[in-house]
């Protein structure tokens, strides 16, 4: 581990609670891009189930633990985390929004864009649902659509595609409880998909069209790309926990039994399985040791997993991008480790499909097992928040333990570009992540109005 990267103040802890584990991963970004990992851990949990905490002091407890070992491994208290969202209490909505121009001869401006995104804080939502994030999609000048910056233009009506996604407002907050009872506060929430979309995903990828399916212990999350723009996200309830409950059923063997057993000899396609090869499962106190055919175990899998594959296919084809997707499908979360999931997507699918790592994501050095598809949504929140992460004396992320009064911080920093005294609120000033600047403002504009 290098010294000087644990003392840097640009350091940033990502968080990802899931239904069977929380794990943290604490990583700086280096001089070429990469992230360099400093410290990282993996606890079991049960606290939560499908995104929704049903136990908070076991999962408080989970929390604590694995920011307890990340501490250890880097030698600085962490205080600011960043926290990835999932869960049936997910939902995306498509809206528009459009306002008429009163001077068809004035150019259309930062103002006008502005007045599409305040329409975004009157729309209905189901009781007890808020937004939480607010993502730009093409714009429409005169019925003229398909246009990504308007600005400059002129014309009498401008029109605005957004996809709201939002959660329970409850379940939400039950969420932050648990990660401030143990101590933290939270940086940047994201969803799941969007975050593992960030660590696998390509921007050639995102522009040609693709499905990324995170497979989860609790749901599998689906998130769509067409032309760098995400089109759409939908949250399957069903996840790597069925398949383990199937096993548990099926071959009349304990809970953590069948979770080995899917670890260890999991295959997703019966048919590449030999059909004399046992297993033996330790019986239970006084009972003699249980034989599993491992082909038998395969098709309790084969079987699940076609029925999420299934799900996954008929939620594509629903949005209409069936036949736009030119990249595919990318498999990535723990679902992804399944021995023969490629082969068995691609034959239900009916698509190209490669499974998600975010080993390009990382530099070199890197333990393996933290590039494992299981880590991708962790290593996504690094790569949205370590940006973000700047040496100002009032967001500073972590704390020594010990005093350091040294000034080796200085050379590790992220160059830090100090607001003019305007207050610099001109989102447009860099064309080229013109998208990524209007998120972050509609975003945060509706977070400060409505909290």
């Amino acid at each position: 581990m290098n010294k000087n990267l644990t003392n840097s103040k640009d350091l940033t802890v990502a968080v990802d609670i899931g239904t069977t584990k929380v794990c943290a991963v604490a990583a700086v970004r280096n001089d070429y891009g990469k992230l360099e990992i400093i410290g990282y851990s993996t606890v079991f949990s049960d606290g939560v189930h499908k995104g929704i905490v049903k136990n908070i002091d076991r999962t408080v407890s989970a929390i604590s633990q694995v920011i307890k070992n990340v501490e250890e491994q880097i030698g600085r208290k962490i205080t600011k985390v960043n926290v990835s969202l999932s869960g049936q209490h997910v939902r995306s909505y498509h809206q528009q929004a459009i306002i008429p121009r009163q001077n068809p001869n004035i150019v259309i401006s930062d103002t006008d864009v502005d007045s599409l995104i305040n329409q975004m804080g009157n729309v209905a939502l189901p009781a007890g649902d808020k937004i939480i994030e607010i993502l730009p999609q093409e714009f429409s000048v005169d019925n003229e659509g398909g246009i990504l910056d308007p600005r400059g233009m002129t014309g009498v009506r401008l029109e605005a595609n957004f996809h709201l996604i939002t959660s329970q407002h409850s379940t939400q907050q039950n969420l932050n409880r648990c990660i401030e009872m143990a101590g933290l506060t939270i940086g940047k929430t994201m969803l799941e998909p969007m975050a593992s979309a960030e660590a696998v995903l390509t921007d050639e990828e995102k522009g040609a069209g693709i499905a990324l399916v995170d497979i989860g212990g609790g749901t599998t999350d689906i998130a769509i790309f067409k032309d760098g723009l995400l089109r759409h996200t939908a949250i399957i309830p069903l996840g790597g926990n069925n398949i383990t409950n199937d096993i548990k059923e099926g071959c009349e063997v304990l809970q953590p039994q069948a979770e080995k057993l899917k670890v260890r000899f999991g295959c997703a396609l019966a048919q590449e399985i030999n059909e004399n090869r046992i297993i033996t499962v330790q019986g239970i106190r006084g009972h003699e040791p249980r034989a599993v055919s491992e082909i038998n175990l395969a098709r309790i899998i084969q079987s699940r997993m076609e029925e999420i594959l299934d799900f996954v296919g008929s939620e594509i084809r629903r949005t209409g991008y069936e036949r736009k997707l030119i990249g595919g499908i990318v498999i990535t979360g723990g679902g992804a480790l399944l021995n023969h999931i490629r082969n068995l997507a691609a034959y239900r699918l009916g698509m190209s499909v490669r499974i998600g790592s975010p080993r390009e994501s990382l530099a070199q050095g890197y333990h393996e097992e933290i590039s494992s598809p299981m880590y991708a949504t962790a290593i996504g929140l690094l790569l949205k928040g370590v940006p973000d992460m700047t040496p100002v004396a009032n967001e500073v992320m972590v704390e020594d333990l010990q005093p350091d009064t040294s000034d080796t911080d200085a050379q590790n920093t992220i160059p830090y570009h100090e607001p003019d005294e305007a207050g610099d609120t001109d989102i447009f000033k860099d064309p080229k992540n013109w998208f990524d600047n209007l998120v972050n403002r509609a975003t945060s504009w509706f977070t400060e109005t409505k909290d």
